[in-house]
């Protein structure tokens, strides 16, 4: 079948890229920097050219691991990051003013091992510094060929709009999936409407859609699923568990494991949305790359939205304080549970 590529900016990528926090971030400790290492030329080898990382992972190491495997390979793939979140001696810090993106950029270059990156976005909102201000600090550095194009990540349609009337945002990047269906509620929309890619992270809800499903219990404990994702606790997960009988019935019928299933349900949802899995292991990268060929009737989609209807999902997508964090719209439901 063949593959059709999505755009953005000015490039043409495989549908599906490759998240890169995994290998150094979140799910438990770093897995072997070899590893790390053969996972990323595993992808580019086979044609996975939108990496997608972060200052905030692993302190920078993931990105050092991508200058270090890739460096030499640089005009052979798409690179994001992102600046905002950081750390600063030791400690988590959330700076978006215009000196720290900039001194956050120029460090980012050097962990990568390149001269520009082509996709620089905020991580996180900073109640501190209005938008305008820290977009105005990319378009600087848009306009100094430290970046080419810049982004967003778990904002609000109103902040992409006023961004975007600073410089154009080519792309904001959200929690989109079967079980995290937010951006439908706004973003999605205002990406139609500015010409904005939607770069879908967490795809498979956390693995939630791999097969077999995770078990929390076997959550390594510095798993932030065990922290932060109420989803996963006992009290909500059995109840989202029954949910997957359907989805494998339904990836039975398209012809695909429910993580494909999941992956292509996000392509199905427009030609400019861009999932980005990631993973520590080689063979579910070669199982989420495969899912760029597989195709989703209308019907089918429309079963998947009915059955993941987002009040059928147990529990909320953030912790309380979590969720402060981040203005991506929410459900009415998730405010009343929030305290809003």
């Amino acid at each position: 079948m063949t593959i059709t590529k999505r755009r953005i900016g000015d490039r043409d990528v495989y549908p599906i890229g490759l998240g890169c926090m995994n290998v150094t971030h979140a799910y438990g400790p770093p897995i072997d920097e070899t590893d790390a290492k053969a996972l990323f030329v595993r992808a580019l080898d086979r044609g996975c050219d939108f990496l997608d990382t972060a200052t905030l992972y692993g302190a920078g190491r993931s990105e050092e691991l991508i200058g270090e495997s890739l460096g030499h390979r640089r005009k052979e793939y798409f690179l994001a990051s992102k600046c905002v979140l950081g750390f600063r001696d030791g400690q988590r810090v959330l700076d978006a003013r215009p000196e720290a993106i900039k001194a956050a950029c120029e460090a980012s270059l050097k962990r990568l091992r390149t001269d520009v990156i082509d996709l620089y976005y905020l991580h996180r909102p900073d109640p501190q510094v209005p938008i305008e201000d820290s977009a105005g600090a990319l378009s600087e550095l848009v306009a100094a060929g430290k970046i080419r194009y810049i982004g967003l990540s778990e904002m609000s349609a109103g902040q992409l709009r006023r961004a975007h009337a600073i410089h154009p945002v080519t792309a904001m990047q959200s929690e989109y999936s079967l079980w995290a269906r937010n951006p439908e509620i706004a973003v999605l929309d205002a990406c139609n409407e500015l010409g904005t890619v939607l770069v879908a992270y967490s795809p498979l809800g956390r693995g939630f859609f791999a097969d077999p499903p995770p078990d929390p219990e076997q959550f390594h404990m510095a798993d932030i699923r065990r922290m932060i994702f109420p989803r996963f606790t006992a009290e909500f997960y059995p109840k989202n568990l029954s949910l997957l009988t359907e989805a494998k019935s339904i990836a039975r019928e398209a012809g695909c494991s429910v993580a494909q299933l999941a992956l292509a349900w996000t392509l199905a949802k427009g030609k400019n949305v861009i999932p980005i899995p990631g993973t520590t292991k080689p063979s579910h990268f070669d199982e989420n790359h495969a899912a760029g060929a597989v195709s989703l009737s209308a019907a089918l989609v429309n079963r998947l939205d009915a059955h993941f209807a987002p009040d059928r999902i147990a529990g909320n997508r953030y912790t309380t304080a979590v969720q402060a964090s981040v203005t991506t719209e929410m459900y009415d439901f998730e405010k009343q549970a929030h305290g809003g």
